[in-house]
């Protein structure tokens, strides 16, 4: 019975569990460092008091008990390198887990370039506990805000590095959020201010024009100072400076300024781009090991025609399926099939119940209709997940 390793938890890992679970004549072994699937679209909501942390991540042993798979374990381990002739995985804990055929769904981390000084100064709230951390301390300043604005009201200065997707909706969230607070407690000491920094002369550079206009739009309603044709140069304890000669004066920073592959993928020997992303073949096999698949944000995935495709959802569920099924085709030494992605659209969330939806590039949506496709589309990956760990639950606790 052929073994089947997973590296990482995330979307990708997450769809390619799923599509092998169906297989029973297979083991199945996912690993990560967490013991949870982070939802990371909807890390801003938990910021913004939306949802607690339940609502943002699902729980991987409960989630494997629930497929009713044979041979399936998820294992709760930090990998530090793999031997592939050997086909050894070598973790942190000193356990090594074997396999036949290797999926990498590592994912991405935000890239923190090492020619901006003072990053140290940022948060990086796409992880789960940094996010936690950031949510706690602006609470915080909140609340001493109320409590002294009989006696001053102090500036609070937000800014967010980096207009893509990630930056524009945590922005967007935190300027709706600081809105509905101040307005539900008629509170007189609302000088909190956000500013967002773009490198390019827009928002979300790349993204359909009409998306990128109803985005602007929202974000001057709500206040949000946007600064185009600046980047970050460094930061010290006050203040954050600009390449446009500029400075800000500011109590959080928040950094979205791109992303990199993870941490494990820089030391893996195999053929990796410049974000050192995985290259992989039309059927998601590594150039060095046809028995080594790569999918996600994890890997440099390219359609049909020849162009990579962007960190998206989208790309991550039909590039694991896709591994998923010639992995399955190979074990049975059936025609391997290639991975053609195509974006369904794109979703962007900006702060309560409104976001902007481009759908296959021909419709574009705004506003509280947004939000509800947004909604739909998210409640149709969690629900059934929701479903499975509550079975899985009842299995591990009987």
């Amino acid at each position: 019975m052929k073994k089947v390793v997973i590296i990482g938890g995330g979307f990708s890992g997450i769809y390619a569990l799923r599509e092998l679970a169906k297989q029973s004549d297979i083991k199945i072994t996912i690993i990560d460092k967490h013991p949870y699937h982070n939802l990371q679209p909807e890390v801003y909501d938990l910021i913004a008091n939306k949802s607690n942390i339940s609502d943002v991540t699902i729980d991987l042993p409960s989630l494997c008990a629930g497929l009713h798979h044979s041979y399936l374990e998820f294992k709760n381990l930090r990998v530090t390198s793999i031997d592939f002739q050997t086909q050894n995985i070598f973790t942190q804990e000193d356990e090594i887990v074997t396999y036949d055929y290797l999926i990498l769904a590592m994912g991405t981390r935000t890239l923190f370039p090492t020619s901006i000084e003072g990053l140290n100064n940022t948060d990086d709230i796409k992880k789960l506990h940094k996010a936690l951390f950031f949510k706690q301390s602006f609470e915080t300043q909140l609340f001493n805000k109320v409590s002294d604005e009989a006696k001053k009201c102090d500036k609070t200065q937000i800014v967010v590095v980096g207009a893509g997707l990630s930056g524009v909706e945590i922005a967007a969230e935190m300027a709706n959020y600081a809105k509905q607070f101040f307005e539900r407690g008629n509170f007189i000491c609302d000088n909190l201010k956000i500013s967002l920094i773009s490198s390019g002369d827009t928002i979300l550079s790349g993204f359909h024009k009409k998306i990128v206009q109803m985005s602007n739009d929202r974000l001057k309603d709500l206040k949000i100072d946007i600064i185009t044709n600046a980047k970050m140069t460094s930061s010290d304890e006050e203040f954050l400076y600009l390449s446009n000669g500029t400075h800000i004066r500011y109590s959080f920073i928040v950094f979205a300024g791109g992303i990199e592959a993870s941490n494990l993928s820089t030391k893996l020997n195999l053929s990796k781009n410049k974000k050192n992303q995985i290259i992989v073949n039309g059927y998601l096999q590594t150039k060095e090991y046809p028995n080594v698949f790569a999918i996600g944000d994890i890997a440099q995935i390219k359609n049909k025609e020849g162009q990579i495709m962007p960190a998206n959802v989208t790309v991550a569920k039909i590039s694991a399926k896709c591994a998923a099924h010639n992995i399955v085709n190979s074990i049975k030494d059936k025609e391997l099939k290639v991975c053609d992605p195509k974006l369904e659209g794109t979703l962007i969330a900006l702060g309560g119940r409104y976001a902007v939806c481009d759908l296959y590039g021909i419709v574009q949506v705004k506003g509280f209709i947004g939000y509800l496709i947004k909604q739909f589309v998210f409640l149709r990956y969690k629900l059934p997940l929701l479903r499975i760990i509550k079975n899985g639950h009842k299995k591990l606790t009987m």
